[in-house]
């Protein structure tokens, strides 16, 4: 027989595993290029962080009796302001970034300036802890704030008076944020389930509109648009359309335990222009940081960290999300600047040009003539390129040799499961297969009885060896019946298939189990 082609190559199985995680979608890139870095030994849990409004957008972390203000590109603390009684609860920058208010739990509130850590200004007016107090966007006289008291007040910075006690909360206020477009306007959340709005300019401190959220409100954000309010209380964050009347929008409860803390995000790159989507992020005491697109009401991006999450804070710039824990940790995420990815580049170029300039050669230089086989070719020579050989198996060299029966005989023997599925697929491509079967022997029988018997149930085989067990048990039924250690085989391979079943009806069972609660966790 002539020799068949001698561009035979050595068989692979077709059959290959599923991805078991799914494709990243350019949202989950664009916040997993977000590089954490973790900030340790701050003492006790991490109850506040905020970003200053002007750049480079320094933050500040708030935990025990301290307020320290962290630099945003070394992520080193600049500075560490400890003049409190009691645990700090709370800061806020003003809106130029010279000043920054600070709260704790004493009822105090004093006003500091960035560069000197001076107090400038006390405010003493609550009679119980305060738990938050916030600057307007636009608006460097005042503030608001809220605490145990149930009163949330308006205060005029620089008399140290509060020009306004706004009533109506039942309990604890928690959490309050200013208008993104006007600065006369406010929302507090608090325990008794509410969140309101105030118009500072309404007469006789009344609000101007109350939703129920259901759970005791822990954070409250006002959406860039100044018409959305998010809330977060329980397991849920809620959207509220407040220009339609208080019109709950959506609720996400993807979360398992406790919402601590939510912010605006922003997806975009560095020109600020162009980062145009803002998204709500949301941290909680599961551990988990939730990014939720409340444009299609769905959750784009999942992120877990090993302790409870009690703050989060995102830049105005779009280049670090800071997270606080519970145990004193904070996880901040700084993506690469404009400049950091020019200057890398630039790097990278002038080494490549030098490298290039020492290892170029010319017909001018004599060396250009004595170049050895391990020279680097250039762009424009000619390769010569040498076939590599290739190295065959010895069910490879059978088939090509066309012994198919000889072939799966030898890949049985190897015991090496996806030559012999590989050595099949062949077979039934060749439609070789059942006659390769209807001519084994009693020993090659039990053989490939044994190999069926082991592999069947595996779930990236079982589609092909199945079908393969059904067929021999037809053709060989006879041969089967007058042998004792064929009988033996089979009853094996009985066994295993029932233990293979009794297993996918557990995991059916435990799938209806925890299906509902997989619904829940990833609703949205």
């Amino acid at each position: 027989m002539a020799e068949p082609n001698s561009t035979f190559k050595p068989i692979k199985p077709k059959l290959k595993p599923k991805p078991r995680t799914p494709k990243q979608t350019p949202e989950s890139k664009y916040w997993s290029s977000f590089k954490t870095h973790q900030i340790p030994d701050l003492i006790s849990s991490i109850t506040s962080l905020t970003f200053s409004p002007s750049p480079p957008h320094p933050f500040a972390a708030t935990h025990s009796t301290s307020l320290k203000i962290f630099n945003p590109q070394t992520l080193s603390p600049s500075s560490t302001i400890s003049s409190f009684s009691d645990v700090v609860s709370s800061a806020s920058f003003r809106c130029d970034g010279l000043l920054i208010a600070a709260s704790d739990l004493s009822g105090l509130i004093q006003v500091f300036d960035v560069k000197t850590r001076t107090p400038l200004r006390k405010l003493r007016s609550h009679t119980r802890p305060v738990r938050f107090l916030k600057y307007p966007l636009h608006d460097k006289l005042h503030l608001v704030s809220g605490g145990d008291d149930a009163v949330v007040k308006y205060w005029d910075v620089a008399s140290e008076t509060p020009l306004l006690e706004l009533l109506g909360h039942k309990d604890y206020v928690r959490c309050g944020d200013f208008s993104p477009v006007s600065h006369e306007m406010c929302v507090t959340g608090s325990y008794d389930h509410t969140v309101k709005l105030w118009d500072v300019r309404v007469t006789g401190s009344k609000t101007v509109m109350e939703v129920n959220h259901g759970k005791p409100v822990e954070s409250v954000v006002f959406l860039p648009s100044g018409g959305l309010v998010a809330t977060a209380g329980g397991n849920s964050v809620k959207i509220w359309d407040f220009i339609g009347g208080g019109k709950m929008v959506y609720s996400m409860e993807s979360h398992t335990k406790t919402v601590t803390s939510v912010c605006v995000g922003r997806v975009g790159k560095e020109n600020v222009e162009e980062g145009r989507e803002h998204r709500v992020l949301s941290v909680g005491l599961d551990g988990y940081m939730k990014v939720f697109d409340y444009g299609r009401m769905k959750v784009t991006h999942s992120m877990r960290f090993p302790a409870p999450l009690m703050s989060i804070g995102f830049s105005p710039d779009c280049g670090v999300r800071v997270i606080g824990s519970s145990n004193g940790v904070m996880y901040v995420g700084k993506r690469k600047t404009k400049e950091e990815n020019v200057e890398s580049g630039l790097r990278s170029f002038w080494s490549l040009g030098v490298e290039e300039e020492r290892r170029v050669m010319r017909p001018s230089y004599f060396r250009y003539f004595h170049r050895g086989q391990g020279d680097k070719p250039k762009e424009g020579d000619y390769l010569v390129m040498r076939p590599k050989k290739v190295k065959l198996a010895e069910h490879d060299k059978l088939l090509k040799k066309f012994r198919h029966k000889e072939a799966l005989v030898s890949v049985l023997g190897n015991k090496n499961p996806e030559n012999v599925v590989a050595v099949v697929e062949e077979l039934v491509a060749r439609r070789k297969l059942l006659k390769c079967v209807e001519n084994l022997d009693n020993e090659e029988l039990g053989l490939l009885l044994m190999f069926l018997q082991k592999y069947s149930t595996v779930p990236r085989f079982s589609g092909l060896l199945m079908g393969l067990t059904k067929k021999v048990l037809e053709m060989r039924v006879e041969d089967i019946r007058g042998s004792e250690a064929l009988k033996g085989q089979i009853r094996n391979l009985k066994r295993s298939v029932e233990e293979e079943i009794r297993i996918q009806h557990s995991l059916q069972e435990l799938q209806g189990i925890i299906s509902p609660l997989l619904r829940i966790a990833g609703r949205g």
